[in-house]
């Protein structure tokens, strides 16, 4: 290949295959074009498309160096996506007589600015929006702005377009907001004297390109993997191509892509008719080709570069990823091209079940990379989880490895923290979000975290059950209800601390924890205010609870300086914000703060997003997540502008981000060795191929070599090799640990589920209610027990204050809102049912002898206890046993088994005197549901009948069918020794608060 510059009007184009290692090559030629002067390359400049390729070039000189080396001004051209700065080399000093560009407006006073305008347009129009919504369109407007800008089309022409009447309603609000904003825009800009951060670019590079035309450097300059299409940069890097010493690398243009498929790709010019024909942007090289067409180029004069980058390939995979990634019309040639054009050596594919496999297969494939002294091996993958799940893995090994994408900082602990913090406020410090924040790790660490810690823990199990009233004195008075003993009903009733903590030790920790808590709250209950307030006592509150532990590290300083900038910007933004809508605020911004970590992993391993894989290499390059949605991910939509108008603009379409992921995969693809990974689900539901994915297989057939080694080495890994399902368990222990008290309500647990009772009685394990939990239909019927407890101790029984009672209950403020709300209705309803039942067996004779006690009596040589909701006196002197139920009684069928017998051990209670207040034979046996029946709420049922009809028990047999039952049982599990087997009778085990214990699963429904 005869070398080329731009001398005598021919442009220095040069082009490096995919299948050659694009950083290595490139330092390869320019060492080689320097020549024996060691100064040569200290005089070079190369312009770079980010900070990462810099990184990528660096490295590839040191490599090639072979001792000492001077390297020449690496550079970022950067663009607004990418997030990097333009280059210091980019921003001279101007000339004389030159007006230097104004300073580029900071990114968080943009972003308020606009949430701002933005907020005033939707409530112009009758459409308010919150604040948090306002910050989110005000992104997406500013990326739809900054394309403007980098495609330098005017906003005016928005005005030009006719929208005709295909355009929805819901477009052209959006559109005529979106108009208004940017007349409004460059008046905001004008007032801080501020421009752009696109629009500056643009002037430095037209500036330097201007200045390059009248004075070209005397060094060599050259544009190297620059993939930006934007016209400011093909006019900089037709510039750098026409210079005397300048050349322009391109990373994988295809010189090989014949020519109608290459013209298939686009632009197109108009035709007769007017119509244009849709470009193909979703094609790798159709950015490539249009960054050609800007520079006033054809492909023809491009050349490939001549040296190697010693991580190469063949050629032979060049062709076939090409093929490969044929444009859609054009695949038919697949069927008729040669073998030597599809083949695909040294790339293999491992389809794995689920996201984790694939992790684990990723890994050992980098591990085994290790194996081999001084071989390299990446991960490119968009998937962020597939990137973290394989780090953790390596870790198994001590391995460590840099993610170079880094992750959003809203996913790291002073993100979460500074989340938790907001949440906790915004719910007015309820349950959940109060729990997540008290925990989280950053919290009080050091010294006193096992103290906070043993705060928090307690402080959790008292907050169980339904959630207290709201604000921190809500949690206050819940805890000291709590701590003096006070309880019983849904206002106060909450779990006990449990063993080793004292009464009251939540609220003694809560007392000092809220503490800290107090500014925030304070702060948010003044309602909406400015948003710098706001953070102001975020800031101030999350630095008391974590101290400097919050700030240190890449992430604390990543967050600190997030504060920083938004609570100066904020003033410019919407003037008051609810704080109800901080922590989606928050979370939309910190979602984009990508921190990256330091360099400090293995030396020979990464892990690359798209982006930061770009001109890298390595021996072994494994692709990972090629599913649909994922590589390439889905277009995020543009909520401003229809895609009608985005292409009457000229704007990019919203696939050609597909293109540029299909681009970074063939770049990828050119390692010496390539594994693709996919995952035949995700976490939710089976997932579909990337047609990334597909291709390779339409195109290769039996040829694409299936990693099946890999794929049976992450099955085996982690496979026990033998399969010991648990038995049944049926723990017997001896008599002395066996219990020799018994309530009534436990009987039937202990008949049908003994290793429920076992767990419970023996083992001690008491079961926690969920935190703030919704009120359950057991909470329901504790709140129907304490209003008639009530009723009868202090009302004793007035049936007109029935219903002042339970209403009283419902307007506490301590009461869930969902009891207010959905339960109101149907309990009030019953409690008046129960009223005028009273009232009506008062007319026979029937009173009411006792409400809410409790007794116990001794039978077969167990202590036999129960409390009874009511007691009445029948007419003839004997006595009706009656339990309430918010739900359906017991069927006859289960107290005919020998379950449900709870209200005959009651009368039998009663008729041994084991009540203090009542005693007499019991004739009669009711439970008095207030569930619905024929159109109402509130009946009565009785297990029993007095002939013994309907094949029901007789009503004087009863008490001693219940005895009998009780003594067999006694006998055999109490004490006696038979072994408490797990779900003995399972129809009337329906409590699975303890399946896990027992590890039903594992043996439940296998024949034995």
């Amino acid at each position: 290949m005869a070398e080329r510059s731009g001398v005598g009007g021919a442009p220095a184009l040069f082009t490096i295959p995919a299948h050659r290692a694009f950083a290595d090559a490139m330092v390869a030629g320019l060492i080689r074009r320097a020549g024996s002067d060691p100064l040569a390359l200290a005089r070079s400049l190369v312009l770079l498309p980010n900070n990462r390729a810099v990184h990528a070039v660096t490295d590839a000189f040191v490599r090639a160096s072979a001792g000492g080396l001077v390297l020449p001004r690496l550079v970022a051209v950067g663009d607004p996506e990418m997030g990097e700065s333009v280059g210091a080399a980019l921003d001279p000093a101007p000339e004389s007589g030159e007006e230097p560009p104004l300073p580029a407006v900071p990114p968080y006073q943009r972003r308020m600015i606009l949430a701002r305008l933005v907020a005033e347009e939707r409530s112009r129009a009758g459409q308010p929006i919150d604040a948090a919504e306002a910050v989110r369109l005000a992104g997406e407007l500013a990326r739809t702005l900054d394309q403007l800008l980098v495609e330098e089309i005017a906003p005016a022409r928005l005005r030009d377009i006719d929208m005709g009447p295909e355009l929805t309603e819901h477009w052209r609000r959006a559109l005529s907001t979106f108009e208004v904003v940017l007349e409004r825009w460059p008046a905001e800009l004008a007032r801080i004297g501020r421009i752009d951060a696109a629009t500056r670019r643009a002037a430095l590079l037209d500036r330097l390109e201007r200045r390059w035309r009248r004075a070209a450097p005397t060094g060599l300059v050259c544009a190297a993997g620059v993939t930006d299409s934007a016209p400011a940069v093909a006019r900089l890097l037709r510039c750098v191509a026409d210079m005397p010493r300048g050349m322009v690398v391109f990373a994988g243009l295809d010189l090989a892509l014949p020519p109608e498929e290459w013209d298939a790709l686009g632009p197109h010019a108009p035709n007769d008719a007017g119509l244009t024909r849709r470009s193909i942007e979703t094609h790798p090289q159709f950015h490539l080709k249009l960054l050609l067409d800007r520079m006033s180029v054809g492909r023809d004069e491009v050349s490939t570069w001549r040296e190697g980058g010693g991580h190469d390939s063949d050629t032979a995979r060049g062709r076939a990823i090409a093929n490969a990634l044929a444009p859609a019309d054009f695949t038919g040639k697949w069927t008729q091209i040669g073998a030597e054009d599809r083949r695909l050596k040294g790339v293999t594919v491992a389809e794995l079940a689920t996201p984790a496999e694939e992790a684990q297969a990723v890994a050992l494939a980098l591990r085994e990379a290790l194996e081999e002294p001084g071989r390299t091996a990446a991960l490119v993958t968009p998937d962020r989880a597939l990137a973290r799940r394989v780090a953790v893995h390596l870790g198994r090994w001590g391995i460590a490895i840099d993610d170079t994408a880094g992750r959003p900082l809203s996913s790291l602990p002073p993100g979460t923290l500074l989340l938790a913090l907001a949440e906790a406020a915004a719910q007015r410090f309820s349950p959940l979000p109060l729990l997540a924040l008290l925990k989280h790790p950053l919290v009080r660490s050091g010294d006193e975290r096992l103290a906070w810690l043993d705060g928090a823990r307690a402080l959790d199990k008292a907050l169980r059950g339904p959630r207290p009233a709201a604000g921190l004195g809500g949690v206050s008075d819940h805890l000291d209800k709590r701590s003096s003993g006070e309880g019983g009903g849904p206002v106060t009733q909450v779990p006990q601390l449990g063993p080793g903590l004292r009464r009251g030790t939540a609220a003694t920790w809560w007392e000092g924890a809220s503490d800290y808590l107090r500014p925030i709250a304070d702060t948010f209950d003044r309602g909406s205010q400015p948003l710098a307030d706001l953070l102001a006592s975020l800031r101030e509150t999350a630095a008391s609870l974590c101290g400097d532990a919050l700030w240190s590290g890449p992430a604390g300083r990543a967050a600190a300086e997030f504060l920083a900038d938004l609570e100066l910007e904020a003033p410019a933004g919407p003037a008051r914000v609810d704080p109800a809508e901080l922590p989606q605020l928050l979370r939309t911004l910190l979602d984009e703060v990508a921190v990256r970590p330091p360099q400090g992993g293995h030396p020979r391993l990464a892990i690359y997003g798209l982006i930061e894989a770009r001109l890298q290499t390595a021996d072994l390059m494994v692709l990972g997540g090629l599913n649909e949605g994922v590589w390439p991910g889905r277009p995020a939509p543009d909520p401003w502008l229809a895609p009608r108008i985005r292409a009457e603009l000229g704007l990019p379409g919203l696939d050609r981000r597909i293109g540029t992921a299909a681009h970074d995969f063939a770049q990828a693809l050119g390692a010496p060795r390539a594994i693709v990974t996919r995952a035949r689900r995700d976490a939710k539901s089976p997932a579909l191929a990337s047609r990334l994915w597909l291709r390779l297989q339409a195109l290769a057939g039996d040829r694409l070599e299936r990693a099946s080694a890999l794929e049976g080495w992450t099955r085996a890994l982690d496979a026990p090799g033998e399969h010991l399902p648990a038995d049944r368990p049926a723990p017997s222990p001896v008599a002395l640990l066996r219990p020799k008290a018994i309530s009534v309500t436990e009987v039937d647990r202990l008949k049908a589920d003994p290793y429920a009772f076992y767990a419970r009685r023996v083992l001690g394990l008491m079961p926690l209610d969920p935190v703030d939990a919704d009120p359950s239909a057991a909470w329901r019927g504790t709140a129907v027990h304490d209003i008639l407890e009530q009723w009868w101790k202090q009302d004793r029984c007035d049936v007109d204050a029935l219903r002042p009672r339970a209403k009283a209950m419902l307007d506490d403020e301590r009461t869930h809102p969902m009891m207010r709300a959905l339960w109101q209705p149907r309990l009030l309803e019953a409690i008046d049912w129960i009223a005028g039942a009273i009232v009506a067996q008062q007319g026979d004779g029937r009173t009411v002898a006792s409400a809410e006690g409790k007794g116990r009596i001794e039978i077969a040589g167990v202590v036999l206890s129960g409390r009874y909701d009511r007691i009445d006196r029948l007419a003839d002197g004997r006595l009706a046993v009656i339990d309430y139920k918010t739900g359906k009684p017991p069927s006859p069928t289960a107290v005919r088994a020998g379950y449900s017998l709870q209200l005959g051990l009651l009368g039998l209670i009663a008729e041994r005197g084991g009540f203090e207040d009542v005693r007499g034979t019991a004739g009669a046996f009711e439970y008095w549901s207030l569930g619905k029946k024929r159109d109402a709420f509130g009946y009565i049922e009785s297990p029993v009948d007095p002939d013994g009809k309907r094949e029901k028990i007789a009503t004087a047999e009863f008490t001693g069918i219940a005895a009998h039952n009780f003594t067999e049982v006694a006998g055999k599990w109490l004490t006696g020794s038979e072994a408490f087997t797990a779900k003995l009778v399972p129809e009337y085990a329906p409590y699975a608060e303890y399946d896990q214990l027992m590890r039903r699963d594992e043996w439940y429904g296998r024949d034995h």
